[in-house]
Parts: C-alpha cells; sequence; structure tokens
C-alpha cells in the first residue's frame, strides 16, 4: 500500500478510524503482556521504528553491518523478508533467490552479511546462530516480543517525524511513542536539522545525515523519468532533485511493488521519448529482472553519522557483557 496522505496530520478520516487503533492498541498491549522474550547466547541488535514503514531502517541496518565487518564481527542479518513466500529459515542467496522468494530488503543486505529469512524470528535467529552467527542484526522487529533484543535502535526521519501521532490504522504508529522510546536504547535521528522527537525521554540520540551516493553525480542536469514503489516516493524525488537532476515524469507505486512487465515497458517507452534516463531505488531494483537493471541507472545513497564513536560504543558494550 501507499502512506496514506491523511497520516502526516489530524484531520476527518483520522478521526473516524480512531476506534479501530484502540482495537489495534488492545491487540499490542495484550502480544507485549504475555510474551516472554528468548535470549539467545550472541548479542541480537534490533533497527526498528516505531511508525508503519519509510524511516530508513535499512539503510542504518546496511551502516551497521558495514561497521561490524570492519570490527570483524561475524554477524548476521535476520528478516522476516516481508514480501517474500519463504516461511521457514533460509540463508538468502543474493544471485540465486528473487524478491518474490525472500523479500527486496533480503536480498540487499544479503550483499553486505550473511542473511537469513524466516517469518518466526527466534527460530530463524536460533537457526542463523547454527551457521555461526556471533550477532545476530534484526532489521525491523522492534514491536515483536518473541526475541529478547541486547540493544535496540529506533530510526526517526525528521522529515516524518511521528506523523498525526495516532496509532495504526487512523495514523502510522505501531505503538505509542513514549512506550516505544521508553523500550528503546537509543534513538537515530535521520537528517535531525532541529527536529527533537515528541517526549523524548533521558535517551541517547545519534545523528545521522543521509546524501546522494557518488554514483549519481553522473545525473546533474539530465533528464531522468523516476519511478519507485516505495512508503515515502517523495524522499526519493527529492534525493534526485538535491543531486541536480531533471525530474521530467515520476510515477510512484505501493510499497513493496510486483512491477508487471507491461508497466516496465511503459516506463521504457516514457524514458525513450523524453530521451531521459530511467531511474529508480536500490530496494525496486531488486524486484526487476537481471536484464533490466542493466538498462536503470540505480539511485544510491549514503548515510554519515556524526557521532559514529558512540555507535560503536554501544555495540561494544553489548558484545563485553553478552561474553560476561
Amino acid at each position: 500500500m501507499k502512506t496514506p496522505r491523511f497520516w502526516s496530520s489530524n484531520n476527518i478520516y483520522s478521526w473516524m478510524l480512531l476506534p479501530f487503533s484502540y482495537f489495534y492498541y488492545l491487540g499490542y498491549l495484550t502480544r507485549q503482556q504475555y510474551a516472554h522474550p528468548v535470549k539467545l547466547s550472541v548479542p541480537v541488535i534490533c533497527i526498528g521504528n516505531l511508525t508503519a514503514g519509510g524511516a530508513g531502517k535499512t539503510p542504518i541496518a546496511l551502516y551497521i553491518g558495514e561497521l561490524l565487518k570492519e570490527k570483524n564481527i561475524k554477524a548476521f542479518y535476520i528478516s522476516r523478508g516481508y514480501g517474500g513466500s519463504q516461511k521457514t529459515p533460509l540463508v538468502v542467496d543474493a544471485h540465486k533467490h528473487s524478491a518474490k522468494k525472500v523479500g527486496d530488503e533480503p536480498l540487499l543486505l544479503a550483499q553486505v552479511l550473511p542473511t537469513v529469512v524466516g517469518k518466526n524470528r527466534v527460530e530463524t535467529a536460533k537457526f542463523a546462530v547454527a551457521q555461526g552467527a556471533e550477532m545476530i542484526v534484526m532489521d525491523d522487529g522492534f514491536q515483536n516480543p518473541t526475541l529478547h533484543k541486547d540493544l535496540s535502535l529506533i530510526v526517526v526521519d525528521r522529515r516524518l517525524s511521528f506523523g498525526n501521532e495516532k496509532m495504526l490504522p487512523a495514523g502510522p504508529l505501531r505503538e505509542p511513542v513514549k512506550a516505544g522510546l521508553k523500550r528503546a536504547d537509543a534513538v537515530v535521528l535521520i537528517n535531525p536539522a532541529n527536529f527533537i522527537p515528541t517526549c523524548l525521554p533521558d535517551i541517547n540520540v545519534l545523528l545521522a545525515r543521509s546524501k546522494p551516493a557518488k554514483s549519481m553525480l553522473q545525473l546533474a542536469g539530465k533528464k531522468i523519468v523516476a519511478f519507485c514503489g516505495i512508503a515515502h516516493p517523495q524522499k526519493f524525488y527529492t534525493m534526485l532533485k538535491n543531486a541536480g537532476a531533471e525530474i521530467v515524469e515520476k510515477k510512484s507505486f505501493s510499497d513493496h511493488y510486483d512491477y508487471k512487465a507491461s508497466e516496465l515497458k511503459k516506463l521504457q517507452a516514457e524514458a525513450k521519448k523524453h530521451d531521459a534516463i530511467l531511474v529508480t531505488t536500490s530496494k525496486d531494483a531488486a524486484r526487476l529482472p537481471e536484464k533490466l537493471k542493466t538498462e536503470i541507472h540505480i539511485a544510491e545513497m549514503e548515510l554519515l553519522f556524526e557521532n559514529k564513536q558512540k555507535l560503536e560504543e554501544m555495540i561494544d558494550g553489548v558484545t563485553l557483557e553478552k561474553k560476561n
């Protein structure tokens, strides 16, 4: 689905859906109350958020994966493989598996660290440990109470914040802001500017800024047809504009969209009509046929942490704590 526009403010639609939010909240409380989190023999780092999609969890997970590689820590990603059909734990092969089987995000994660997908997070994590994982990095799963987290990072994009601060489906929240931040070990603010989260408790705050990767420099001054199937497409279009590209056409699809061959042909024809370059996100590219990827420019972004040392200290802390 596309992120509803009414989630960004209080309006008649959010108020009409508010009764359903109470049922959602009741289910959330029940699940949390009766859960018995399983503790693993290795540290578990969770990269989560408080809203439904689009905060930037996967870029943060990729950044941390690269950091763990630098530290020579044998870490594994685990993911439910949203959009994929795989149910039992499976080690992702980026060259062999498709997004329809394992989901698009795991295909990106597998390019950095070994990645295991499975619908049951406890089974998936135990499977990763059996494969030799010395640390687990969860992409999403903060609201899932079945697996104990040794370090929980909440990702917040300053431009999106917490929307109208109402719970699903009246708003984007998966849980109340206060409750979520209280359970977290740190907040990662992406593109922070002067943004301060509502009701921010006494919590570590890590600042990260996104910018177009060097590969995007070649788009400066070029005409492009941009398309994507992500939660917040405007973030993608803004990034392209910041890279100096001239967007002549843009097409937004629902998050994790499964592109049809006919739709891709239309996009190619549109680009040819404008004598433009066809551009999409790396997440979308994971859902495209291999042949088509060579004809499309894949836009990528980079993250810069302003307090990388603090992040390293937190990771070192949970590693040491687990050893003791």
